[in-house]
């Protein structure tokens, strides 16, 4: 019986990492933009990083060191938004987590995201979660509710992350993509292949959005 309840594991182990493989590499496809209402810096930025993610995604992981560094490097906002893939069985609760952490401070709460993307592979049901979850708050002086969204407000706040994914035209996780205000290129550019690509973007959307130098203007001849 142990044996066979071992079998089925790698059985559903298996599965889980084929689906997440296959997620993966759609997430190299280009999307299909329905409406761009999402991808814009916010205001006062030229630049910025616009990134819709599930935080049970491997390929998510494997990219969110290098958006954080490139974010760092530029000194440009990163706009995480939830998009979340249904097989994920704790992406849910971990989303709403973040938003709740969110309310003591953005910063805190993007930490979170960090943290759970760097220990996502000790993360395999919702108990082993809400552990890391506790453990999380703690290490800031926190203690976490045992109900962290009693009002609906922050899973409202997911869903409608979620929903904006789907009017861009969102399949997968990650999507990424550069966007830029007043560019004299284009507004925005999804990076399919973040490790390779993500610099070289946000260097063309920084030029492409550069203030203009001030023209020169020749003096006159003087007439005698």
């Amino acid at each position: 019986m142990l044996r066979f309840a071992q079998t089925a594991r790698r059985g559903r182990l298996l599965a889980l990492a084929l689906a997440c493989a296959a997620a993966a590499a759609q997430a190299q496809q280009p999307v299909q933009i329905f409406d761009a209402t999402a991808l814009h810096p916010p205001a006062g930025a030229r630049v910025a990083i616009v990134e819709f993610d599930d935080l049970q995604c491997p390929a998510c992981a494997a990219a969110n060191p290098t958006l954080k560094a490139a974010a760092a490097k530029y000194h440009i906002p990163w706009v995480r938004h939830d998009y979340l893939i249904p097989y994920h069985n704790w992406s849910r609760a971990a989303a709403i987590n973040a938003r709740w952490f969110d309310l003591k401070s953005k910063a805190l709460g993007d930490d979170y995201r960090d943290q759970v993307f760097a220990a996502q592979q000790s993360i395999y049901n919702p108990d082993s979660l809400n552990q890391f979850a506790q453990s999380f708050a703690r290490g800031h002086g926190l203690t976490i509710p045992f109900s962290v969204d009693p009002q609906g407000s922050l899973a409202a706040l997911v869903d409608a992350d979620v929903a904006l994914g789907r009017r861009t035209g969102i399949k997968s996780t990650p999507t990424i993509f550069i966007v830029a205000s007043n560019s004299r290129g284009a507004p925005f550019t999804q990076v399919l292949n973040p490790a390779q690509d993500l610099y070289t973007t946000i260097d063309r959307a920084m030029a492409d959005t550069a203030p203009a130098p001030r023209g020169t203007f020749a003096k006159k001849p003087s007439g005698k």
